[in-house]
């Protein structure tokens, strides 16, 4: 019998905002039993620092480089973005083991036509396109005063690509909604399905319903509201898998959870026109925050569960990257994707407890930063705590066993390791730009 597949996605969620990862100022109890249950990563890598990049690397398998998504998608009606040519794995399940294939939540991937979900081998979708809508009216008001095509706000609610308002309903719980009905419609077709439910939350706008927000009257606004959001999707996974349960898929199934980066601490998040970081969100203690290419911004909130197969209960402290998934899916399905040319690798093996985790060079790059990990070796170049400015060190190196939150720049005292690692990821920068000329430079990306 072929597996069922759920990847849930949240957004901007920091590191350190579930409480099986940390949290004590709030409970993610549904989250907590996913990862009790299965196992949770102390190391799953985002990508990328930013969001539309880490979506096109989880599925398609690829550094989004090499995926044709390198910048935050713009969100307005022509916007372009995954190109269709590129495999992703929704396709490939439909096109080579019948798989049914729904989405419910964000995608933000592209708005033109050959970008959208039906493009990318989803039978059945629901959710927005652009990058952030408000929660209960889903107008994307990004590119208001801006010069451009973006610059009205646009209604961005659709259901298998035809437009549908659902004034006043919160977004969160829609999402869950149509993610359940999807898993019901799986259950009439008699197919295996592959749902994939990227949660618009917790981006900005910071909304939530008052029921949320009173779970947590003791805390500060911004760490309330952030609390909220999360609990709201921690209850819609609770729904989720329960549903699962309930049609008899619970030992059928295989369930990753992540973030597409680190959180924000974009003054925009107050939503009272204050121009102070926030700082709602938690890394978990490591250094910087989305867009940044320092553990804080792409080491993110990760669980994989698959009864029978992983150990309940697992942590593991080696890294995983988004790119990942693809291969380790495919590897559980017996399915033979050495045709498709992919960057990831599967780590199917190692998280059975079978094998050991696979060894390589990690790589990211996000504007002027170029990142390198090889073992506890992290190298950074160009670096950026803050987005826009640049980090006080051009360069920067630390052994993260020793220094997980990358206080002490190691680049002096171990200048020849320093020397390789920077040639490594210079080499890795190089070859993907020149793959981009190649392939993807005549596309118009912008930043939203």
């Amino acid at each position: 019998m072929k597996k069922n597949i759920v990847v849930i996605m949240t957004d901007d969620q920091g590191y350190g905002d579930l409480s099986c990862m940390g949290a004590t100022d709030f409970q993610t109890p549904n989250l907590d039993r996913l990862a009790k249950e299965g196992a949770r990563f102390k190391c799953w890598y985002s990508n990328s620092p930013v969001c539309s990049p880490s979506r096109a690397a989880l599925l398609t398998g690829k550094y989004p480089g090499n995926a044709g998504v390198r910048a935050i998608l713009d969100g307005h009606r022509r916007a372009t973005g995954l190109s269709k040519e590129i495999p992703t794995l929704p396709k490939i399940l439909k096109e080579r083991l019948g798989y049914f294939t729904a989405m419910s939540g964000k995608w933000h991937l592209g708005l033109s036509d050959g970008c959208r979900p039906q493009d990318h081998g989803f039978d059945k979708w629901f959710g927005f396109l652009a990058g952030c809508v408000d929660f209960f009216s889903h107008i994307f008001y990004w590119g208001m005063n801006k010069e451009g095509p973006g610059i009205n706000p646009t209604h961005d609610l659709w259901v298998n690509n035809k437009e549908i308002w659902k004034n006043g309903e919160y977004l969160t719980e829609v999402i869950t909604e149509y993610a359940l009905n999807s898993i019901r419609e799986a259950k009439k077709e008699e197919k295996p399905f592959f749902l994939y439910i990227p949660y618009n939350a917790p981006h900005y706008p910071m909304h939530a319903p008052q029921k949320y927000m009173d779970r947590f009257s003791n805390l500060s606004w911004d760490r309330q509201v952030m609390a909220a959001m999360i609990s709201a999707v921690d209850d819609g996974i609770g729904e989720i898998q329960n549903e699962i349960i309930r049609m008899g898929f619970y030992e059928n199934t295989i369930t990753f959870f992540t973030s597409d980066n680190g959180p924000s601490r974009e003054s925009r998040n107050w939503l009272d026109g204050n121009l102070d970081p926030y700082y709602g969100g938690s890394s978990g203690g490591f250094k910087g925050h989305k867009f940044s290419l320092f553990e804080g911004g792409i080491r993110v909130p990760g669980i994989v569960h698959y009864p029978g197969t992983v150990p309940s209960g697992k942590v593991i402290e080696e890294p995983f990257c988004s790119f990942d998934m693809m291969p380790t899916i495919c590897e559980w399905l017996d399915l033979d994707i050495s045709d498709i040319k992919i960057d990831g690798t599967s780590q199917a093996g190692f998280l059975e407890g079978k094998e050991q985790s696979v060894k390589r060079d990690l790589f990211w790059e996000m504007n002027e930063q170029t990142s390198i990990r090889r073992d506890d070796w992290k190298l950074v170049i160009n670096g950026q705590i803050v987005e826009g400015m640049p980090d006080l060190d051009d360069i920067f190196l630390a052994n993260l066993a020793q220094d997980p939150s990358e206080t002490k720049n190691l680049s002096k005292e171990k200048p020849d390791l320093t020397m390789e690692l920077k040639k490594v990821a210079e080499l890795w920068r190089s070859e993907l730009e020149m793959n981009w000329e190649k392939y993807f430079k005549n596309l118009k990306h912008g930043t939203t």
